[in-house]
């Protein structure tokens, strides 16, 4: 058996194949005036023939075009968001191969008027925008602004699905809310009680939606489960222990904790200082290296995930699709949720 990957094809095969010249080639391959009927069409049969595939970066350099896309994201210590901002910069590395650029820009996307601003601040000269969004007037208007001049946005984690946005890079998220719902009724099956929610802001879409779809699971198939209304820690650590102690001290009858955003470490202080991190069970989002930790000691009992490597490549390819007019493959760029427990972490 012959293990040797097949030789690309290039031009000057096509043109040898074809009995034309390689300037002839080009022509046809690039769709320019000047090539008899007959020629072209035995130009067209060297490629099919050859199986000829052009090479996207070389027809960029040689038509001397570039890209340059800016990536907003949040300031702050969250570690899932540390991860997809390193991520990026590692989908940069590859971009550049492809004459496509990548400038990191930080807002607090907490607040409605600084990330609307950011976004309506934006140079002219960027082909396309990536931005963690709030689903708020100030900032689908600064979308649509964008979206007006020509320049296409993607929303990344968290949508705005109401503004001319281009596309959404992330996991359904009530569909998230929904699973980690069903975990925890499973997990809990037998108890009664009350079931704590906490989230990061409930102006972000993502979280909203999660609280939804847990809230539409747990109250349907699940009567002996209350959930509570949710409490927003900002996704800082110390906002969040402070209001989960809150939570601890007034709810004697709490059983379940779903954490919806990020200051997981603010939670996990407040259980073990409560002595009850063993007796409540615990479903949180995105697995981090504290996360990770978290659910080897038993903290936490399961991480539902999205992949924020695939997020920030889901992005770029999408904006550069865009530019160069080719069409998105839907199940590329499908953002999976993970549920990882500590017997199958990566």
């Amino acid at each position: 058996m012959n293990d040797t990957p097949p030789v690309k094809a290039t031009l000057q095969d096509v043109a040898r194949e074809a009995g034309v010249s390689l300037a002839t080639v080009d022509r046809v391959v690039n769709r320019r005036d000047g090539v008899r009927g007959q020629t072209a069409a035995r130009v067209e049969a060297a490629l099919a023939k050859l199986g000829y595939r052009p090479d996207a970066a070389a027809t960029r350099l040689a038509r001397n075009l570039s890209f340059r896309f800016a990536f907003i994201l949040p300031t702050g210590a969250n570690t899932f968001m540390t991860n997809l901002g390193e991520q990026v910069g590692r989908t940069a590395d590859w971009l550049a191969s492809q004459r496509a650029f990548i400038d990191v820009v930080h807002v607090d996307v907490f607040d409605p008027d600084a990330l609307a601003a950011t976004l309506g601040s934006l140079s002219p000269a960027y082909h396309g925008v990536a931005t963690i969004a709030l689903d708020h007037p100030k900032v689908r208007a600064a979308i649509d602004d964008l979206a007006s001049r020509g320049v296409p946005v993607v929303t990344l984690v968290s949508d705005a699905p109401t503004s001319r946005r281009l596309h959404y890079v992330g996991i359904d998220n009530p569909a998230a809310g929904r699973t980690a719902a069903s975990l925890m009724g499973r997990f809990l099956r037998g108890r009664r009680g009350t079931v704590g929610v906490v989230a990061g802001s409930l102006v972000l879409r993502d979280h909203a939606e999660r609280q939804f779809g847990f809230h539409q699971i747990l109250s349907s198939e699940y009567p002996d489960l209350a959930p509570l209304p949710a409490v927003e820690g900002r996704d800082d650590n110390e906002r969040t222990r402070s209001l989960t102690a809150r939570l601890l001290a007034r709810q004697r009858d709490l059983v379940g904790l779903y954490s919806v955003g990020a200051g997981n470490r603010g939670i996990a202080a407040a259980l073990e200082e409560s002595g009850r991190a063993r007796e409540i069970v615990w479903i949180g989002h995105e697995l981090t290296v504290h996360t990770r930790t978290l659910l080897l000691r038993g903290v936490i009992d399961a991480v539902i995930n999205q992949d924020p490597g695939h997020e920030a490549r889901s992005a770029a390819r999408v904006l550069l699709a865009h530019c160069w007019g080719d069409p998105v493959m839907p199940d590329q760029e499908r953002i999976n949720i993970d549920i990882f427990l500590r017997d199958n972490l990566p």
